[in-house]
Formats: C-alpha cells, structure tokens, sequence
C-alpha cells in the first residue's frame, strides 16, 4: 500500500495571506499598534484617572472605594463607561484563563477558543443585565449609586488637620466629571497637566475619557450601517429585477442629501440627547457606500460557478447569500468600515463642537470648542491633536489592509 501523500505545506489560508502582506507594510503596522494602544488606554482609564482611591483606610475599616466606583451610576453616568469598566474588571481573568489553557495539555488546549466565546457570552449577558436602570416597570437592583465623595479632597483636609488618611490613589486623582469654578481655565501645570476647561474640569481626564467615547463611536456606528448596506446591497445584487431597481432607486435619494447636514437635522429634532442618539443617527445615515460596495460584489459573484452550484444543490437563498457569497465579498467592505471609523470619530467631534452632542460625556469637540469660545491653547491643541492623531491612525490602517487585500499588489 503507498504511502499517505503529505499535506501541502505551501498551502496558506487567506486570512494568512493578507495578515502577511499586511506586516510588510510598516506604516500600517505602526498605526495598528496605536489603535491597540488606544484600546488599552480606553479600558484602563480608571486606573490612571480619578479621585475614588484603590485602597482607603478609615473609620469603616480598610475598603476600595474605586472598585465601588466602577459601576456606581453617580462616578459613571454612561452606559458606554459601564461597558469599558466592565471589560477592565474581566479582562485580566480571561487572558489568564486563555493562557493557562494554552499551556496546558493539546486536549485542553484546543478547549480555547470555546472558553473565549463562552466569556463573551457572559460579558454580554452581565453588561445586559447591569446597563438598563429599569426592566419595563421593574427597577434594575444592579443599576445602583452611592453618595459620592471626592477623596482627593477628603484626603487633603484630613492631612490639613493632622489626621492624614490611609488612600492609594490613581496617578492622576481627577475625575472628568468633577467641577471646581475656583480652578477654571487653568493653565497646564503639574496638578492639571492639561490644564482644565471653563468649569474647572481636568483635561486630560476628560481627553483621557473621550478615547471611549470616540472609540464607541465608530465601532457601533460603522457596525450599524455596515449590517444596514450588507443587507440592502445583498438583496439588490443577488435578486436583481424590480427588487434592484427599488433598492438603488433608495440609495440614490439617500445619497442626494448632504449626510452630515441631515445627521444635523436628526440630531437637533431629539430633545435629549444621548450617546446612543449620536451613534443611531450616523448608522442610520452613513450605509449607502457600503450598500453599493456590496451590491457590485454581488453581481459580480452570482453568475460564478460555485454560486451556481450551490443553487443546483437545493442550497436554501439565505444561505447561499450569507454564507457562500458574502464571505468571499467582504473584502471592500472590511476596508470601508476601517476608514468609516475615522469618519464616524470626526462626525461625533463635529456635533459636540457644535453644541448638539451628548453634554453628558467627555467629548474630545466640547472640550475643543471651550478652547475656541476662551481663547486658549490648551483646550484646542489637546482635541485637535487627538482627533487628528485617532483619525490618521485609522486610515494608516485602512490604507494598509486595502493594500493587503489587493492581490495585485502582493509581492
């Protein structure tokens, strides 16, 4: 009997192929590693910023405030907070679990990525069951909020007072939130190391913050009109007929208004305003690029043979669209949703230095239209360089994955 004939070792999967050519490209690579920076600075703001302790050691006893804090609805407001915190909190068990079964034996090992789905799972189902403040006419016990004091002051008067307190601090004990008139428009020094804005806030918290909401932003907002295009442009490319001709008729009125002055109008007929309006209102008026991205790739995949082949198979339509075609035309769209998130970062800025935004969060455009209201530097250079620097290191990433994606450019 021969021998089994060895698998072909040149054979690489097409993720590997893009992954490959994408590491070729080091301005892209640069970029990419600035986007996971960004994330960890997101998830670990509250352990460089804010004025609830670690440790506190008072009449109570030795406790953690901070740790109190992270769900506490009067320290964070924001679902969008709740959400980072609660990544903060579960992320280190997770990389922990997922290294020790890495080490482990190949039986347990291979148990990996079942057990990174399954902790997915649950943050869903513990962000679900502590976002909402009530269920229907029911309040949610785990939305809760506490009598908040600012320890950094409390600290401070105990110390004036010859009883010094037992607090470990963030680096900076400062909390976005937190107004003090008498410290308004301060200049950049060694407390405030932005400076603060007019009501006395400290700037880098609230810049440090605003890598959060800018981050939600894009991705949710992409998310949104991504689904939205994907399945307009799917049902008008693989159908066809009057199906196609209606669908395009529709993109081409959504494309004859101005986007950013109809996101304008959206936004100003909402009488209060949140994180979530912003993000619904530019998914809901962004999809037609990418509707038509999908709808070429469509007509150009449905004549090919193994769409046919799935057809003569009695493969059910939804399948043959969702898991046969789309899959292989995704490609422009991954490319426009990379730069669809500088886009969608800038819209948000846009709206919250126009005033239209959500006043409840640290948004990078509030802060750099106090600057241009005041006068000063410090407010406009802080946003303005972080908008500028999130948005190039997006489309550093998009411009390197087009190129990776592109087989005639593969060396």
């Amino acid at each position: 009997m021969s021998a089994p004939v060895p698998p072909d070792a040149t054979r690489t999967s097409y993720s590997t192929l893009v992954a490959r050519e994408l590491r070729k490209d080091r301005l892209a690579m640069l970029g990419l590693k600035a986007v996971i920076g960004l994330v960890a600075l997101a998830i670990g703001a509250p352990l460089l910023v804010s004025n609830q302790p670690f440790l506190l050691r008072d009449a109570s006893g030795l406790w953690s405030p901070w740790l109190r804090g992270l769900f506490d609805r009067l320290v964070f407001e924001s679902a969008v907070d709740i959400f980072f915190n609660l990544l903060l909190l579960l992320a280190p068990f997770v990389a922990l679990g997922a290294w020790a079964l890495g080490r482990a034996k190949p039986e347990l090992a291979a148990k990996r990525g079942r057990f990174l789905r399954g902790m997915g799972w649950v943050f869903v189902a513990v962000f679900c069951a502590l976002a909402p403040e009530r269920f229907g006419s029911l309040e949610n016990p785990l939305h809760y909020s506490h009598q908040v004091q600012n320890y950094r002051i409390v600290a401070s008067e105990a110390r004036a007072a010859g009883h010094p307190l037992f607090a470990v601090f963030p680096p900076h004990p400062f909390s976005y939130k937190e107004t003090d008139p008498t410290r308004s428009l301060l200049a950049p020094g060694a407390e405030h190391w932005l400076g603060t804005d007019t009501e006395g806030r400290d700037v880098f918290a609230r810049m440090l913050y605003g890598t959060r909401i800018s981050l939600s932003i894009g991705i949710v907002a992409v998310g949104l009109y991504v689904l939205i295009g994907i399945v307009v442009g799917a049902l008008a490319g693989f159908f066809g007929g009057w199906i196609d001709s209606l669908l395009s008729r529709l993109i081409e009125i959504m494309i004859c208004f101005p986007t950013f002055f109809l996101i304008l109008t959206l936004a100003a007929l909402i009488r209060e305003r949140s994180i979530f309006h912003v993000m619904f209102i530019i998914g809901i008026t962004s999809w037609t690029g990418v509707a038509r991205l999908v709808r070429a790739e469509f007509l150009k995949h449905k004549g090919l043979e193994y769409v046919q082949a799935a057809r003569a198979l009695g493969i059910p339509v939804r399948r043959i669209i969702f898991g046969h075609i789309l899959p292989n035309a995704s490609a422009p769209v991954l490319v426009s949703a990379t730069f669809g998130i500088a886009s969608a970062i800038l819209v948000e800025s846009s709206l919250a230095f126009l005033g239209i935004g959500d006043p409840t969060v640290a948004s990078w455009g509030e802060t750099l239209n106090d600057g241009r209201l005041e006068q000063r530097l410090w407010l406009i250079l802080g946003p303005g360089l972080a908008i500028f620097f999130v948005v190039t290191v997006f489309n550093l990433v998009g411009e390197g994955l087009r190129d990776a994606l592109d087989p005639k450019l593969r060396r």
